[in-house]
């Protein structure tokens, strides 16, 4: 869980190969309650018919989220960045976090592989 001036920001992911897949990613994400009550859940997947993204109100963190997987070469997953808003607006620094959370996916993968 990353922390900047209240908003608090959690990452998830999975192995999808359909929309359908995303969709149940998404809504087994939101059974928990403290996602289901969160501000944004950001996502992006790369699957076998092409690329998917949803902002989720938190305008351009999809597009974000979905070219990091791209130069990571990320195939058949899905990314889910969930914002709970602080309070401040974070300008700018709300991608920095989002870049952030992908980056601990990222590493979260690296160390299961190894």
């Amino acid at each position: 869980m990353l922390s900047d001036r209240g908003s608090r920001y959690a990452v998830t992911g999975a192995r999808v190969t359909s929309r359908g897949d995303v969709d149940a990613v998404l809504a087994e994400l939101k059974t928990e309650r403290a996602y289901a009550k969160a501000t944004h859940n950001t996502w992006a997947a790369m699957l076998p018919t092409g690329a998917l993204k949803a902002d989720d109100g938190e305008s351009g963190a999809g597009m974000v989220i979905l070219r990091m997987m791209e130069r990571e070469g990320l195939k058949d997953h899905v990314i889910v960045v969930t914002r709970w808003y602080g309070g401040k607006k974070l300008g700018g620094d709300r991608f920095r976090r989002v870049q952030d959370a992908v980056r601990a996916y990222f590493d979260h993968l690296a160390r299961q592989s190894d």
